[in-house]
């Protein structure tokens, strides 16, 4: 089955108002390009997505992502705009770990931040990510099978959050 569409939602506890709700539909154009629009319901913003695969790892190459979303979690407004490399170091570490670091510009503080993270592995549907968003650290574990990803979250290293996301 060609999964093309991406729909996701997420709640946070604890959160401003525009990132306690978010509701993504995102579609796969080809190319390494994804394009959507996110959805704050309890403020009624709506945020251009985009998510661009502009250059895919290989053995001796990281990923090199490009893209835009709604600020970071944690400000009531503003676009991001980012760029990452990704690279899973499983073949040269032995462990199923994939880093990343990249760079955000943010419109709601007018700054450009150094962002990271690491992704965990630990089966084919269990995996865990750390994720610095320039100011703050988020903890996630994901479960997926088939189309279906759940994760459980502490935004800001506390505030509790939940998302799941359908490819159809």
């Amino acid at each position: 089955m060609d999964r093309r569409w991406i729909a996701g939602a997420r709640v946070v506890d604890d959160q401003i108002p525009r990132a306690s709700q978010r509701l993504t539909l995102m579609y796969q154009l080809g190319g390494g390009l994804r394009v959507g629009a996110e959805y704050n319901p309890r403020v009624g913003q709506v945020h251009p997505l985009l998510n661009w695969l502009a250059l895919a790892e290989t053995g001796r190459r990281p990923a090199l992502i490009l893209g835009t979303s709604s600020d970071r979690i944690g400000t009531p407004s503003g676009q991001s705009f980012y760029v990452t490399a990704s690279k899973g170091l499983k073949r040269e570490t032995g462990l199923p770990i994939a880093p990343y670091l990249g760079a955000a510009y943010g419109t709601f503080d007018d700054r450009l931040r150094g962002i990271g993270g690491l992704s965990v592995a630990f089966t084919e549907q269990w995996g865990a990510l750390l994720q610095h968003d320039g100011v703050h650290l988020h903890y996630l574990v994901n479960f997926s099978s088939g189309p279906h990803t759940v994760s459980a979250m502490a935004v800001n290293g506390r505030d509790a959050g939940l998302s799941y996301s359908i490819a159809f």
